[in-house]
């Protein structure tokens, strides 16, 4: 008998009697067409996979895009770009994040115009007591005294008229200043001697030879190196020294060391923005710190060889200056 399958049923209540009905198949009938039918339902499996993962794909690609696009915004945002706006492209959710971190920049950027306009509305409050003084000093019958004095009131309204263009000036707007670091110290230091001469102190200043360039314009380093002696000369006793020191950084930029015989500083953070505790504003380091930081440096505090306290300022080369992850805002 050949091979296959036989299969049997019996039938009843037939006139004749029971019955059986016979069949069978043959295995070359048994197997034909499983393999193609295997195959064939394999590929359907395949081809279902693949449109599944090309769906789940597109689907996905829908979710990231428009978030990647939310981020990249946030990104600019966070360097100071306050133009950066999100495109309202993806789910109504996605939309609905867009549409906040927009609302967002959109406040951001008003708040800082109101802040650089009160700023500069501040600033220009102060002419009018500087012609006073201008007319006081112009009524001065010293002729010495009357030039330093009216020389001091020049100084003073060059410095408020830099502070009211600084402060309308859009954030990010300013282009990148370089001075040369030498000559701004140096001059610095000729305009604090008088006062230390008159206090008995003894001030000694070593700036190195040659041309040290930093990206840095020349009245925020001429800010910066008041900042530091100003501090000397306002929280140590008369007769404690001090001493400045000026030296190429390596691999470019310079390092600016002011240097005192006082007391040293408080045991806090002196650079924390306004917290002080002796008296002043608890601005002036912070700022010197921004100034470091915004052309590529750093500033730190520590103890001099006299038990003093020591600031080292680090300032950035021309063309090397890192963002810090922030810019400036003017």
């Amino acid at each position: 008998m050949p091979a296959g399958v036989e299969i049997l049923i019996a039938v009843e209540g037939l006139p004749a009697g029971s019955a059986v009905i016979r069949t069978f198949v043959p295995e070359s009938l048994l197997r034909r067409g499983v393999t193609k039918a295997w195959l064939l339902l394999g590929c359907v499996g395949l081809g279902l996979l693949a449109l599944s993962v090309a769906v789940a794909d597109q689907l996905a690609r829908s979710l990231v895009r428009p978030l990647a696009a939310v981020a990249g915004v946030s990104d600019r945002l966070g360097m100071g770009d306050l133009s950066a706006r999100a495109t309202l492209t993806g789910p109504p959710e996605v939309r609905r994040v867009g549409v906040g971190l927009n609302h967002l920049a959109a406040r951001i950027g008003e708040l800082l115009a109101h802040e650089r306009e009160t700023v500069a509305d501040l600033s220009h409050r102060l002419r009018t007591p500087l012609t006073a003084l201008r007319i006081d000093a112009e009524s001065l019958h010293d002729p010495a005294g009357h030039a330093q004095l009216l020389d001091d009131v020049r100084a003073l309204e060059c410095t408020v008229s830099k502070i009211i263009h600084d402060a309308r000036r859009p954030a990010g707007s300013g282009d990148d200043a370089l001075c040369e670091a030498g000559r701004v110290v140096a001059e610095r230091a000729a305009f604090w001697r008088p006062l230390a001469e008159d206090t008995e102190r003894r001030m000694t200043v070593d700036v190195a030879a040659g041309q040290i360039r930093v990206r840095v314009s020349r009245q925020d380093l001429a800010t910066c190196t008041d900042i530091l002696l100003e501090n000397v000369f306002a929280h140590t006793p008369d007769g404690a020294g001090c001493a400045i020191r000026l030296s190429q950084r390596m691999p470019g930029g310079a390092w600016l060391v002011v240097a005192d015989e006082g007391p040293g500083f408080p045991p806090h953070d002196p650079t924390e923005r306004g917290r002080s505790g002796i008296g002043s504003t608890g601005l002036g380091l912070d700022i010197a710190r921004r100034i470091a930081e915004s052309s590529g440096g750093t500033l730190m505090i520590g103890r001099s060889a006299s038990g003093g306290g020591v600031v080292t300022v680090g300032l950035g080369p021309p063309g090397d200056a890192t963002e810090n992850g922030r810019r400036r805002f003017a």
